[in-house]
């Protein structure tokens, strides 16, 4: 074995011999092996510096080469373990170029191929070393040297930014360009993995312009290109970070950096609002103008997805008028336009939205905002009632009006189509008087004019329907869709009266009513003479109201003395009280 491990060393280059003596030894530890080697070796002068590479990284993108810059990291030694100097002791890596004389020929041959944490050590013969004349008071003459090094850094002048995509989004609509303004995290670390800097750590984004020299010179090319929600590795030569100088303590000089990035958002000074993924719904009669009050639903994201705020999560629309300054103005400008149940994305750029402050714990300074709208409905407080007839019948001689009673069926709903009452969930029919202020304003004035039969469609803005407090199952500030059909109607009485003559009255109406002729008229013959009218269809009593209930409140009124009897000094027609409007009655 000696004699074959003479063979190998026997050779100018000392590298395979240490490749061969780990394969023959491979089951001893490699400190060990790298002594037997020497000994093995030892039985003449050395040629060559003696490599073992005892901590090689797995991964190993690229190895020094002849003219790069390196930055390591060593204890040397002589052969009985004295040390004679190490950089560790001053606390800062060697650095300079390798392979073109500027170290010691050893250290030169014994770098050259390493990689970035790469650990070897190397035996450097005298004639490699400082031969004969040593350094004084250091290094004697003819001294072997032991040297145990580590690389942490490697860069060429030739090199250039080197970015990689780790993570991309599948939708990337913009990227960044000089002159724009961005957010990112990063964490950074040197070339050899030594952390020094993380945004994470202050809980906060970097926010910065790229291109304006804002930013070390790699930094502005590597985020060049870069999408919301992208992820890179940024590797900047020295040149191009923080050069001979480095910063602080932190950074050494001739440093390789290397960045971990993830880029949260971006936008430039001059953008306006963009509008993206609109859902119009395909008809749309009206768009939202300044001065409208629009109702919608909201998701609020960051460019990064993160939530902010969500209408929704509060089981509530936002409500507000637009083009007034109620709202941020990137949120005033992407609401107009808008038609009812339209979705669309607002993307609202950071002086457009809550600007350089941000809002606290939920919207960070200089954020792009994001958001997803549902328009549920809008309206202006000048609208009236809109009415769509959408079926009548081919004859219509009497149409609805004040004062006559209806009955009807209808569907309210919401305008995104969320019903809320419906006539259908009952038995009857509903029932009302026009004009009697039974119903609300806009659906009084959407059952007008109606035949019987007829069916519509009545649109009711807040201001005439339950306004800004809403009722019971109604939003506060809801636009009501009324489907109606009007299926029975009888023509009302002027207000006031609960009877009215369709035919002159008689000539002595007292008279008439006394049935027994003994000058007293009770509840019974009042009655009975007054339905007689009305089933001769001489009159008629108010619609709605049971005539036993309109007979008793007319008697009562005519019974001025309430003896329960009307005389001929009581009995008044309507028209002969209405100066005074004091009963309501015949």
């Amino acid at each position: 074995m000696k004699e074959q491990l003479r063979g190998l060393c026997s050779r100018r280059v000392q590298w395979d011999c240490s490749a061969a003596s780990k394969m023959i030894f491979k089951s001893l530890i490699l400190w060990v092996q790298f002594l037997i080697l020497y000994v093995s070796c030892d039985s003449g002068p050395l040629e060559d510096v003696v490599i073992d590479r005892y901590d090689i990284p797995k991964i190993c993108p690229r190895e020094a080469q002849i003219g790069d810059f390196v930055r390591y990291h060593y204890n040397g030694t002589f052969k009985d373990g004295q040390k004679f100097d190490s950089s560790y002791d001053r606390g800062l890596a060697v650095a300079g170029f390798v392979g073109v004389g500027r170290l010691i020929t050893g250290l030169d041959r014994g770098i050259l191929g390493m990689c970035v944490n790469e650990r070897r050590k190397l035996i450097v013969p005298p004639h490699l070393g400082y031969g004969s004349i040593g350094v004084a008071g250091m290094i004697p003459a003819d001294a072997t040297l032991f040297f145990d090094i580590i690389l942490v850094d490697i860069w060429n002048k030739n090199d250039e930014v080197q970015t990689t995509t780790l993570e991309k989004p599948n939708d990337c609509n913009r990227t960044v360009q000089d002159s724009d303004f961005v957010r990112y995290h990063y964490n950074g670390t040197l070339l050899d993995g030594t952390f020094f800097d993380s945004s994470y750590s202050r809980s906060s984004t970097y926010n910065t312009y790229v291109g304006s020299g804002w930013l070390i010179k790699g930094m502005d090319q590597g985020l060049i290109g870069m999408c919301p929600g992208e992820r890179r590795k940024i590797i900047v030569p020295p040149f191009l970070g923080y050069g001979e100088k480095g910063y602080g303590t932190v950074i050494p000089p001739q440093s390789t950096l290397v960045f971990h990035v993830i880029l949260i958002d971006v936008h430039n000074p001059k953008d306006g609002i963009t509008l993206k993924n609109q859902v119009v719904p395909k008809i749309c009669n009206r768009k939202a103008v300044t001065g409208d009050y629009v109702r919608y639903h909201y998701n609020g994201t960051l460019m990064d997805g993160v939530l902010f705020d969500s209408s929704y999560s509060r089981n509530s629309t936002y409500n507000t008028y637009i083009g007034m300054g109620y709202i941020i103005q990137g949120m005033d400008a992407g609401l107009q336009g808008v038609c009812i149940g339209e979705k669309r994305r607002i993307i609202i750029p950071p002086h457009l939205g809550y600007g350089e402050t941000g809002v606290a714990n939920s919207i960070p300074g200089s954020a792009v905002l994001v958001f997803d709208v549902h328009i549920i409905d809008f309206h202006n407080p000048k609208d009236s009632v809109e009415i769509e007839v959408t079926y009548k019948p081919e004859v219509c001689n009497i149409t609805s009006k004040k004062g006559d009673y209806i009955k009807y069926h209808y569907n309210c709903s919401l305008l995104d189509g969320t019903l809320l009452f419906s006539s259908h969930d009952h038995d009857n029919m509903q029932q009302v008087t026009l004009g009697r202020n039974k119903v609300i304003d806009g659906l009084d004035t959407g059952l007008q004019g109606m035949c019987v039969g007829e069916r519509r469609t009545v649109r009711v803005p807040p201001h005439l329907a339950h306004g800004e407090s809403g009722a019971r199952g109604v939003p506060s500030s809801a636009v009501l869709h009324f489907e109606l059909e009007l299926l029975h109607l009888e023509e009302g009485v002027p207000e006031g009266y609960l009877f009215i003559w369709l035919e002159d009255t008689p000539d002595n109406l007292f008279e008439a009513m006394d049935l027994d002729k003994n000058e007293e008229v009770p509840l019974e013959e009042f009655s009975t003479f007054l339905k007689t009218q009305a089933s001769e269809g001489k009159g008629r009593f108010v619609p709605g109201v049971e005539p036993d209930q309109s007979i008793e409140d007319m008697f009562v009124n005519q019974d001025r003395n309430k003896d329960g009897k009307i005389t001929p000094d009581e009995l008044k027609l309507k028209n002969d009280e209405d100066a005074g409007n004091v009963h309501e009655e015949l």
